[in-house]
């Protein structure tokens, strides 16, 4: 659970509600926004697309927000982190290759780009979204290492994409692992995801089965005062070091590029998803004093400063050292294990959400991170971080690695493609 890794800071400013206004339905506001002027949310327009009594109230900038399907790269990579999401693996069925794959993503990106926009499905619409706007839902798309065997398109397959080494703090669980395909669904709203959910399985129809899926969550965007970076499970500020897109060497880190790459022409302007269910061992965790949760991460829990001083953006001064000689940040603290400069500059942008699937029969809670990170290549991003914390993380008590999975990401679909047209069809 590298902290370098660690999710996007809540890009979404806390918007006060808008107020009261006439109201009309999706579709005429979609039609219409233009001639009026009317613009909702920072990335588009959007209401329920049920008809709506004359004076509803206008929906807030939550449901409001949206993500743009077409692009550079997909959505749901770059973006704020989300209050729910969705992670699904399918395998192909029995006798589907190529040309049923390609079907399925074209239509898998016709149903991502309608929902996105807030519209309902071409057909068949189940409703659950009803009433909603798009409340910034993202739907992203890959593909696993044993996808390119079924589909015929070994050569095609990206290096990178290798199955990944096993680490000491590995207790996989092979069913919920891997995949031909995957999905990530997210969005502000807890119904508006799950319409996605249950769109796109249906959407598979006898192309492709369901392997595993996981539900997971985040704060509500506006939940706190002012914006400010999430907190996990643990009650730890979780996202401090993420890449930033400001920075001038974030693509680079975090995106295939276009061209002077070993990976094949398909996969320009995408990226490598690494998904690993981490279980908290809370129980073990809560019983730790405070002081003794903070030596563990190298933070404090409060603000996450680091114990070296300063403020959460503060530089970790690891030289530290206090009175008895020890350091101030401890040696295997996860803070200090994980900076990109302990780690030859590996870097990954860790974008998760947190998961609770109930309580075991013994009380304890099955509960943690659904942790998704995303780089240029996995060699040189997840891999050499997580052999890192293999070898001293004072975290890796508290943690279990319980599933695992990796994708390659090809880059966004230009208007009129679907996901994945270039190897598909190339």
């Amino acid at each position: 659970m590298p902290e370098q890794s660690q999710s996007v800071t809540e890009a979404r400013a806390a918007a006060a509600e808008a107020p009261p206004a006439g109201s009309v339905s999706r579709r005429t506001l979609l039609g219409t926004a233009g001639a009026t002027g009317l613009v909702l949310g920072a990335a588009g327009a959007g209401v329920g697309y049920a008809a709506a009594p004359a004076q509803a109230t206008a929906l807030s900038s939550v449901g409001s927000d949206r993500a743009m399907f077409h692009g550079k790269h997909q959505p749901g990579i770059t973006e704020g982190l989300q209050a729910r999401g969705h992670l699904v693996a399918f395998d192909l069925a029995a006798g589907a290759g190529r040309t049923e794959a390609a079907a399925l993503l074209r239509r898998w990106s016709t149903t991502a780009a309608r929902l996105m926009a807030g519209e309902p499905m071409t057909q068949d619409d189940t409703d659950v979204a009803r009433d909603a706007g798009p409340a910034s839902l993202t739907v992203t798309f890959g593909f696993g290492n044993s996808f390119f065997g079924r589909t015929g398109l070994e050569k095609q397959r990206p290096s990178a994409l290798d199955p990944l080494p096993d680490f000491s703090s590995d207790h996989l669980d092979r069913t919920r692992s891997n995949g031909d395909l995957w999905v990530q669904i997210g969005a502000d709203d807890a119904l508006v995801a799950f319409h996605a959910l249950r769109a796109i399985q249906k959407d598979a129809g006898g192309a492709a089965k369901v392997r595993w899926q996981m539900n997971g969550f985040n704060r509500t965007p506006g939940a706190t005062a002012h914006p400010m970076t999430a907190r996990n499970l643990m009650g730890q500020l979780d996202g401090t070091r993420n890449p930033k897109p400001t920075e001038s060497d974030f693509d680079q880190r975090i995106f295939v590029p276009a061209n002077g790459s070993s990976n094949p022409a398909w996969m320009a302007n995408g990226s490598y998803a690494v998904v690993r269910r981490i279980r908290m061992l809370l129980d073990d965790w809560e019983k730790l004093s405070l002081t003794a949760q903070e030596n563990v991460i190298g933070r404090k829990k409060s603000n996450g400063a680091p114990l070296s001083g300063g403020t959460e953006t503060t530089a970790m001064d690891l030289e530290k050292a206090r009175a008895d000689g020890e350091y101030v940040v401890p040696v295997n603290a996860h803070a200090r294990i994980t900076r990109p400069d302990q780690n030859g500059g590996a870097a990954i942008l860790r974008r998760p959400f947190s998961y609770h699937d109930g309580i075991d029969a013994d009380g304890t809670p099955d509960a943690g991170l659904l942790f998704v990170c995303w780089q240029a290549d996995p060699l040189r991003g997840f891999v050499p971080l997580q052999r890192k914390l293999d070898r001293g993380d004072a975290l890796s008590q508290y943690i279990r690695h319980e599933a695992s999975g990796l994708f390659a990401v090809p880059g966004g679909a230009a208007t009129g493609e679907y996901v994945g047209q270039r190897l598909l069809e190339g």
